[in-house]
């Protein structure tokens, strides 16, 4: 619960929820990430009612972070008392007894010298929610953040883009993504992984032409064929991107936003091609060749660069690409429900930065693209200001441009509101005219 708290914490300061897990000792890191995703699931409420109980909460961030986790958790276990036998919940996080949380969190307050004057704040603030629950998140639940568990401008945007179906992405995005498998087809065939995965008593389905849809997420290395390089993990709206390109042999590829590199390993699977891989953080790009080592596919076909997609000056020798993949940085509002922290990390500026963004390197990029080649733009998110309103922009931008059939905008919901198998992606694909 500490440790959860501390990750809160970090989130709370501006900090990504991934690098705090990956500094969090091993032995704590899957309990904490499963209480740290829950409580950035709950985070508006959360905070909402801690408001509403705590005339001023005390000058310490982790005391602070620890009571927000203390009654995330609290709440979850309180539902599954007054539930009992029926399917939990959450699936992602374990359901705790009610007195259970209450103890170990006044036990973690008392363990840390500069908290021990607070925990018995803590003790009579958690007992305090159990008396008064249902009136107090009743009037919590009066405000947006708390009901929605989003920011105010976050919700505003979505009901904007969305008026028909703010909602249910909202209440979609809440709920923990699926995990889906693409296979390497060098190595094995989807037939082979599903006969491998129903021989491990593993729940699994087909997805598209090469992936393999879980019915429960688990970790890697307890799913067979990872460390024989017979899958990567990537979500089905990701898995179109290189099939969008349709690389063939012999074809120079760009791509030019690399890490973790799931894409570029697509792209290497479908076609015997020369393939430029760029990323501006070394550390990920190091990400792509260890993947590509893993799936057998790093050879000297294969260039890895730390560069700027958006200056090609630096990189790029002036020989033109005859496809180039434009994963571009973006808002990450399509795959909250993997990275429920984005949403408290963001800020409404930033998608217009971000916008600004995509546009100087799609228009860098657009000059190393051969006459007659092609040029994929993707984001993961939802956002039109980083989707369609882009790819009309730059349509007007560049005459020898044509947009070519691409999903365009995909919903982590399906056309009834139900949750998708498809995280929020953006795809638009363009030929450079003779």
């Amino acid at each position: 619960m500490l440790a959860s708290a501390h990750n809160v914490r970090a989130v709370l300061s501006g900090r990504s929820l991934s690098d705090c897990l990956a500094a969090t000792p091993v032995e704590l890191r899957a309990a904490s990430q499963a209480i740290s995703f829950h409580v950035m699931r709950r985070l508006g409420l959360m905070c909402e009612v801690r408001n509403l109980l705590v005339q001023r909460t005390p000058p310490n961030a982790v005391f602070d972070a620890l009571l927000l986790v203390s009654l995330a958790l609290l709440d979850t276990a309180v539902e599954a008392a007054e539930s009992p036998g029926q399917e939990p919940l959450r699936r992602d996080l374990p359901v705790y007894a009610v007195h259970t949380v209450v103890d170990q969190a006044v036990q973690a307050a008392a363990g840390q010298r500069k908290m021990v004057p607070y925990k018995g704040l803590l003790n009579a603030t958690l007992r305090g929610f159990l008396r008064e629950r249902s009136a107090i998140l009743a009037q919590a639940l009066q405000n947006p953040e708390a009901q929605w568990n989003y920011p105010e401008w976050w919700i505003r945007l979505v009901k904007r883009a969305y008026p028909r179906q703010w909602e249910r992405l909202l209440e979609a995005a809440n709920q923990p993504g699926p995990m889906s498998l693409r296979v390497n087809v060098r190595r094995s065939s989807p037939a082979q992984v599903l006969e491998a995965l129903a021989t491990a008593g593993i729940d699994a389905s087909p997805l598209g032409d090469a992936g393999v849809a879980l019915a429960a997420p688990r970790p890697v290395q307890q799913i067979p064929g990872f460390e024989q390089g017979w899958w990567s993990v990537q979500d089905a709206s990701a898995q179109q991107a290189a099939v969008l390109l349709q690389p063939e042999s012999g074809w120079r590829v760009l791509d030019a936003c690399a890490a973790p590199g799931g894409k570029t390993a697509h792209l290497l699977e479908l076609a015997d091609i020369e393939l430029q891989a760029l990323d501006t953080d070394a550390s990920r790009l190091d990400r792509v060749g260890h993947n590509l080592e893993r799936l057998g596919l790093m050879g000297s076909n294969v260039s890895l660069r730390c560069a700027d997609a958006a200056d090609p000056d630096a990189w790029w020798d002036g020989r033109p690409f005859d496809a180039v993949l434009a994963d571009v940085p973006c808002t990450a509002s399509g795959i909250v429900r993997r990275h429920p922290d984005i949403r408290w990390l963001r800020r409404e500026a930033d998608v217009a930065r971000t916008a600004g963004l995509q546009r100087k390197i799609v228009d860098a990029l657009w000059k190393t693209v051969k006459p007659g080649g092609r040029l994929l733009y993707a984001t993961c998110s939802i956002f039109p200001q980083e989707g369609e309103q882009q790819a009309l922009q730059f349509l007007k931008r560049h005459a020898d441009a044509l947009r070519l059939p691409a999903p365009g905008q995909l919903l982590p919901i399906t056309e009834t509101g139900d949750a998708s198998l498809y995280d929020g992606f953006f795809y638009a694909l363009f030929a450079k005219l003779p």
